[in-house]
């Protein structure tokens, strides 16, 4: 295996940049062969890292070399089972207090949790069980973190999902759970605006209590809910042929990630932010669907002029 070897030195003066050399290369996981020796496994990325850290070093009066070594084994340099230990211990903490932490300080113990896992993963080069694990634990943790926030969330099924034409659903009582967040928000917009212009909408206390003459949406049994990777706003997408608008889809996006996770998209904390806002202001289920209808309105806008 290939190695990268940067060896450095600073005038003892010029603390400033000691520090930020050595901030730099934490940060992208290199380890101390020897005072002023730092060692990471070789890679483009890495690479480029290491020479970005070298000039800063020289700016500042330093000097540097960067070499490349192979044939010894410093794999068990890089160990990081240690990390791992405490922040599983930080998820198993969290998750302790799962029913004595308010919803927003929960969410942002959970993303806090997320980013740090990523940041120890992206210079955990010899993955093993460790990672795995917190993965695990973590992946559990934000399960239980969305059942607690949004209680009855549905499981996601596997079928076919079955184009429909939109003239045969006009002018229908559309069910879901009451207290609705993003995905039922959303839905319900979509529903309001490109399906059922005329769409009467029931906060159901528990989907037990559905009507049979009512479509369910977004809940176990209902008639539009999560299928395989897509949440149910995705699922009426598919359903009416909706896929194919750009910026519906830019907007399926944003939903899918603030509903279940995924890729990151630039506009989701906004929209998080705005609807958590509403939410936590409006006691009635009609009125906030109204506010956030109106907030789709602007950001099916804002993405429809923007690329």
């Amino acid at each position: 295996m290939s190695w990268l070897l940067l060896i450095l030195t600073l005038p003892t003066e010029n603390a400033s940049a000691r520090m930020r050399a050595w901030r730099a290369l934490k940060a992208c996981g290199a380890v101390v062969l020897r005072d002023g020796v730092y060692l990471l496994p070789a890679g483009e990325g890495r690479r480029t890292a290491l020479v970005a850290i070298a000039e800063d070093v020289e700016t500042s009066g330093g000097t540097t070399y960067l070499l490349e070594a192979s044939g010894e084994d410093y794999a068990g340099l890089f160990e990081r089972t240690a990390e791992y230990r405490q922040l599983a211990a930080d998820i198993a903490a969290c998750r302790n207090a799962l029913d004595q932490v308010a919803g927003a300080d929960l969410v942002r113990q959970a993303k806090r949790l997320r980013k740090g896992f990523q940041a120890l993963a992206a210079i955990d080069f010899f993955p093993g069980q460790a990672q795995a694990q917190t993965a695990e634990l973590l992946d559990a943790l934000e399960e239980a973190v969305r059942a607690r926030l949004s209680p009855g969330e549905p499981i996601a099924r596997s079928a076919a999902i079955a184009r429909l034409n939109p003239a045969g659903y006009q002018g229908r009582l559309w069910a879901t759970r009451k207290r609705p967040w993003v995905d039922r928000l959303a839905s319900a917009w979509l529903i309001r605006r490109c399906i059922d212009p005329d769409a009467r909408f029931l906060w159901l206390d528990s989907p037990a209590e559905c009507p049979a003459e009512a479509l369910g949406f977004d809940f176990d049994g209902a008639a539009f809910s999560h299928v395989g990777e897509r949440v149910s706003f995705e699922t009426l997408l598919a359903s009416f042929g909706l896929e194919a608008d750009p910026a519906l889809a830019r907007l399926a996006g944003i939903v899918h990630f603030l509903d279940v996770g995924g890729l990151p998209v630039a506009e989701a904390a906004g929209l998080e932010t705005l609807l958590a806002g509403m939410r936590a202001s409006i006691g009635d289920d009609d009125s906030l669907f109204e506010a956030a209808a109106t907030a789709f309105d602007f950001l099916l806008l804002a993405l429809k002029e923007t690329r």
